[in-house]
């Protein structure tokens, strides 16, 4: 007892220095009960890695589902994204007999997240054909496929908005970009971990060891999340005034005043341009690493963690940085300048005979890295520009550009992949042109995103 006291005294003291964000933790909120909630961005990461990391490549190489299929298939969650907006609305906005706002929001997606993860082994196994299946008609596999994905995503998106409003609502309005910070952190390390874990469970792949998997992953959603939200949100005893009728202002009219804030559209377009330029890899990561460098399931996984640790790292150098009164839009362009190279780098492996494999692991940390100092910018200059009460809002506008901006990409990948080696010539004499015409046109991207992001850094960052 006394040893498990001496250690939690000292993490509570040396966490501060080591861990981002963790200087928000106060008497009121300890860093205790922050990680505690910060739990339910574990499971988000979880899922990330499980669908984007390891079910694509698996889909792809392992089941032979065609890249565009697979593409689209990982785009669905991506359909409820433009949704977080009007989720974090009405979390700002619920009225509950017990005072809670954005508890019954974790609760409702932690549900759409469980019955995604029910359907989608079966669902991926008959639409790959395997075994008994074979004479399933094919059309069942995708249309049970695409809802399972579906309710994966809404699940995802659901849980995501409402966990970080409520982080924001626990800690003063100075803080709120730090907790949010701190619930992406403990994301990235929820992908570091399940990658680890993902890839050794999966080094010897068989269709049953993948159900397990999954069922693994939504049992232990349900029960990460259940702890998360377990006594954050205060319950008023005063149940006839939490019920009062409270005047607020429409959907409608919250989101034009939201917009109306200057600087506010044209930094959605730069979130969403870079956003695009960096989710196009996701789908393709793995398959690439699979085909053009015959990595096995095992080591394709593990590369989800590095590319999570170097995200890691960004939003680290990120929190240093803002930390010290640095403008966030300088850094999102730093951001989208290391990308550049890092694709590149990812392009350059599969061309040269030696170290091949050595560069395609430096490219994806400096991808990760990029997104890091990328995505954390744009969020802390997305906070600095909401007002104070509709916190909830921009989180939801700022996560529904980001991940429509992903699923765009994730979809648009692998069919411009597929569609060039449907190509005679060049291109459909191997795996490797398509893959690198897609990384080079990122390189791009972030290169037109660089270039919307010089206005903003006239007007101070905002």
């Amino acid at each position: 007892m006394g040893y498990r006291a001496f250690a939690l005294k000292n993490l509570a003291r040396h966490a501060p220095k080591y861990l981002p964000f963790a200087d928000v933790a106060s008497e009121e909120v300890p860093l205790s009960r922050l990680l505690r909630l910060s739990l339910f961005q574990i499971t988000v990461g979880m899922t990330l890695t499980l669908l984007a990391g390891t079910l694509n490549r698996v889909m792809i190489v392992e089941l032979a589902v065609p890249a565009s299929l697979v593409s689209v298939m990982l785009a669905m969650p991506m359909l409820f994204a433009p949704f977080r907006t009007l989720i974090g609305f009405k979390s700002d906005t619920h009225k509950s007999a017990l005072g809670l706002r954005r508890a019954p929001w974790i609760w409702k997606g932690t549900i759409y997240q469980f019955g995604g993860f029910a359907i989608m082994p079966f669902a991926l196994l008959v639409l790959s054909g395997f075994g008994e299946s074979v004479d399933a008609p094919r059309w069942i596999g995708m249309s049970a496929a695409a809802l399972a994905f579906l309710l994966v995503g809404a699940g995802v998106h659901i849980v995501q908005t409402a966990g970080l409003a409520l982080a924001t609502d626990l800690v003063a309005e100075e803080d709120q970009p730090k907790v949010v910070g701190l619930m992406y952190v403990m994301l990235l390390f929820g992908m570091v971990i399940s990658a680890l874990v993902y890839g050794a469970l999966l080094a010897d792949y068989t269709p049953g060891r993948l159900i397990q998997v999954i069922q693994g992953t939504a049992l232990a959603s349900v029960v990460l999340n259940m702890a998360a939200m377990w006594k954050q949100e205060a319950v008023s005893r005063d149940r006839a005034r939490q019920m009062e009728t409270a005047v607020h202002p429409t959907f409608k009219e919250a989101f034009g005043l939201l917009m109306g804030r200057p600087g506010m559209l044209a930094l959605l377009t730069v979130i969403a341009l870079g956003t695009f330029g960096f989710g196009m890899a996701d789908v393709l990561l793995e398959p690439y690493g699979g085909q053009a460098l015959h990595l096995t399931v095992g080591e394709t996984t593990k590369l989800t963690a590095l590319f999570a640790l170097g995200t890691l790292a960004g939003f680290g150098t990120a929190s240093r940085v803002l930390g010290n009164g640095a403008r966030p839009m300088p850094l999102a362009v730093l951001g989208a300048l290391i990308g550049v190279p890092g694709f590149v780098a990812i392009i350059m492996s599969s061309l040269i005979s030696q170290d091949g494999i050595w560069l395609f692991l430096a490219g994806t940390f400096a991808v990760g890295l990029g997104i890091g100092l990328f995505g954390h910018a744009t969020l802390t200059a997305t906070m600095r520009t909401a007002p104070a009460d509709r916190i909830g809002l921009a989180l939801g506008a700022w996560g529904a550009v980001q991940a429509t901006a992903a699923g765009l990409g994730v979809a648009l990948a692998g069919v411009v992949r597929d569609g060039l080696v449907a190509l005679p010539g060049t291109f459909g004499s191997g795996v490797v042109g398509p893959y690198n015409t897609v990384f080079a046109i990122e390189a791009l991207i972030l290169i037109v995103a660089i270039a919307f992001a010089v206005p903003l850094l006239k007007r101070g960052g905002r």
